[in-house]
């Protein structure tokens, strides 16, 4: 069953709604009206009546500024409610047997990382699924961090999880974090800065060197069979139609040396 997904924060149907929130975004992605015009192949003049709330745009141009905005589609379908419009992409459950397929592929990408850990999760880490290697970064963490719903993010982080056993927790860990503010700096929303307020206070002070990546910092693990070094890669289901399958993103844990690489084939031949 599909249902009808929810705006995002702030999304409100009434006359100004829309030249609100099409002005707040327009501000939000740093682009001028003259730019944004371009994009949706409309006029400045045209667009700079919008966001005065002067006209009121067809559905047609709605969904063209959305795109134009590179918004995500529960956020389209947000600006479609503030402009009087109903929702044009389904929000479905998971457990649907419409959406069977997908779960399947989830399953069989999932089991071709092994034996590597990957899992799939939604909007601020809470975890869809998992695979078998999945298990090497939830040795020891407090049963209540493994209570479903997981947050990947929290256990992650919190000093009774993965996080004891991170050898360079500060620098990782505010990597893991200034990943979230940039996704809280183009899509405002106090639940996820609440978020990451709680895990940034779950971190100790770090003073980043000379050697310092912002970009790559491997997470370094204590094993019983020495160090281990890893690097993430994030994959996002980009041609997704639907809002639930486009806010799931794939996270794989690869080895970034031989010797990690080692350990971990090794691990999944003693299982």
């Amino acid at each position: 069953m599909n249902t009808v997904a929810k705006p995002p924060a702030g999304a409100v149907n009434q006359p100004d709604a829309f030249a609100h929130q099409l002005k707040r975004w327009r501000t939000l992605r740093r682009v001028s009206q003259l730019d944004l015009a371009i994009r949706a192949d409309t006029t400045q003049r045209y667009l700079s009546f919008l966001e005065q709330g002067r006209s009121r745009p067809g559905r047609t141009m709605v969904v063209r500024l959305a795109e134009s905005l590179e918004l995500s589609l529960r956020e389209r379908n947000g600006l479609l409610l503030a402009a009087g419009y109903a929702p044009v992409f389904a929000e479905s459950r998971l457990d649907t047997p419409e959406l069977a397929p997908v779960r399947d592929a989830l399953d069989r990408i999932l089991d071709g990382h092994m034996p590597y850990p990957a899992v799939v999760v939604r909007p601020y880490g809470v975890l869809v699924a998992a695979n078998a290697a999945f298990e090497l970064l939830t040795e020891g963490a407090a049963p209540e961090l493994l209570a479903p719903p997981v947050n990947v993010l929290r256990l992650a982080l919190h000093p009774d999880g993965l996080a004891r056993r991170v050898l360079n927790l500060p620098e990782w860990g505010r990597h893991v974090i200034e990943s979230l503010r940039g996704r809280a700096l183009r899509s405002p929303d106090p639940e996820l800065d609440s978020f990451i307020a709680e895990l940034a206070s779950y971190l100790p002070a770090a003073e980043p060197g000379p050697e310092h990546l912002g970009f790559a910092v491997p997470l370094r693990l204590r094993s019983e069979a020495g160090e281990l070094r890893l690097i993430t890669t994030i994959t996002s289901f980009a041609t997704a139609v639907d809002v639930t399958l486009s806010e799931l993103h794939l996270e794989a844990f690869l080895p970034a040396d031989d010797h990690t690489a080692a350990i971990l084939r090794t691990r999944a031949d003693h299982r």
